[in-house]
């Protein structure tokens, strides 16, 4: 049997040319493992190290045990559906319809991916403002589409130039990335970000998607400035939301899809593809878990002692920052400190102090280093005065 295995092996030996030949391991698993394996504090990967709701978890021990644990409906099971709808016209004054506009997928990031898929063809233009998450651009080159990045840096606070972004627009772009709160800056779009936009895709064919999975973790009375709250960009998005990141539920990768009927329709033909339904106990619980808004309307105020808290804890450090606007990461400068490559010092300082973080440039295009440090501040305050104490010693 061994030979005839080896024999196989050797016969099933194939070239494989890839399509993705410079993706390697993303710096969060790199990041996480390096952490692991050196007993750092792990401030790098963007996940609570704290439990969820008690009663949450009660909702889905619940319905598992009532049996709900087939498969659930395509678009997700209806009262989710409705609930998500209802909260959303009680937040805008927007309304959505849960049978056709309203999709529940395996996390935002197949949203993101489902709705790429919906719009991009080959040979189309889909414009990123950097630093982005990184799936993006993967997402756009699978499906053969060319990222166009508009380049946003900290010297003026992350601030989107609208001219640069109207520069960049020609005949093929298809589509416009936005992330708010974002990801891993810390700030937020305006109503009049929101109203340049809008100015900019009136009358084009141009298509948004609204990357807003930190929707509820906004700082110091800020309001959120969800795409769908203009018209112009409402009518052209895709809204994607991640109930992980808002309930400390991030290993249950469950969120959702917001689009008019017509988008939604393109996305579900995606969807049904990908991963075609989302656990069901879960879907029920989160149904039950949303018609309390106190759970989600609580959330700012949690994160912004977390925030305020880990700010605290490094006030002493040569590190510089800005509080973060929304998010739970906190993005510090260290040119006082060091002129350490961004990534080396991230390295280091996981393997001689014990606090690991994610340098900055990882989320470039062409990897421009502002000497920029991305933290994550969801964390418990032991872990978070350990990790201050840690990083004042700099």
């Amino acid at each position: 049997m061994a030979a005839l295995n080896g024999f196989n092996r050797k016969k099933l030996g194939m070239n494989i040319t890839s399509k993705q030949p410079n993706t390697g391991t993303t710096i969060f698993t790199v990041m996480s493992k390096l952490a692991a394996d050196c007993g750092a504090l792990n401030l790098s990967q963007g996940f609570p190290n704290f439990d969820c709701s008690p009663k949450l978890t009660d909702l889905v021990t619940h319905y598992l045990k009532k049996g709900m644990n087939q498969y659930a409906p395509m678009a997700g099971i209806q009262p989710f559906r409705e609930v998500i709808a209802q909260k959303i016209s009680d937040a805008y004054q927007i309304n959505y319809h849960p049978d056709t506009e309203v999709t529940i997928v395996s996390g935002a990031t197949e949203a993101l991916y489902a709705a790429i898929v919906a719009v991009v063809h080959q040979g189309d233009e889909v414009i990123l403002l950097e630093p982005c998450y990184d799936s993006y651009a993967p997402a756009v080159t699978l499906n053969g589409g060319t990222p166009v990045y508009v380049t946003l840096t900290p010297e003026n606070g992350y601030k989107i130039d609208w001219n640069v972004v109207k520069s960049k627009i020609t005949e093929r772009t298809k589509l416009i990335i936005l992330n708010t709160p974002h990801n891993p800056t810390g700030t937020v779009l305006s109503e009049d970000d929101l109203t340049q936009l809008a100015e900019i895709v009136r009358d084009t064919n141009i298509f948004l998607i609204g990357d807003e999975v930190y929707e509820h973790i906004i700082f110091d009375g800020r309001e959120h400035w969800s795409l769908l709250r203009n018209p112009i960009l409402q009518e052209r998005s895709f809204i994607c939301g991640s109930f992980g990141k808002t309930f400390h539920v991030t290993g249950w990768k469950i969120g959702y899809c917001l689009a008019p009927k017509a988008l939604t329709e393109e996305f579900r033909k995606v969807h049904q593809w990908l991963t075609f339904s989302t656990v069901t106990p879960i879907q029920y619980a989160l149904a039950d878990f949303l018609k309390e808004p106190d759970n989600y309307l609580s959330i700012p105020k949690f994160y912004q002692e977390k925030r305020d808290k880990f700010l605290t804890c490094i006030k002493d450090s040569r590190f510089t920052y800005t509080p973060a606007h929304g998010s739970f990461f906190q993005c510090v400068n260290y040119q006082n400190i060091t002129d350490e490559g961004d990534y080396d010092l991230a390295i280091r300082l996981t393997r001689e102090i014990g606090v690991a973080s994610i340098p900055v440039s990882v989320f470039y295009n062409q990897k421009n280093d502002y000497k920029i440090l991305r933290f994550c501040f969801a964390k418990d305050d032991e872990t978070l005065e350990r990790a201050g104490e840690h990083l004042c010693k700099l």
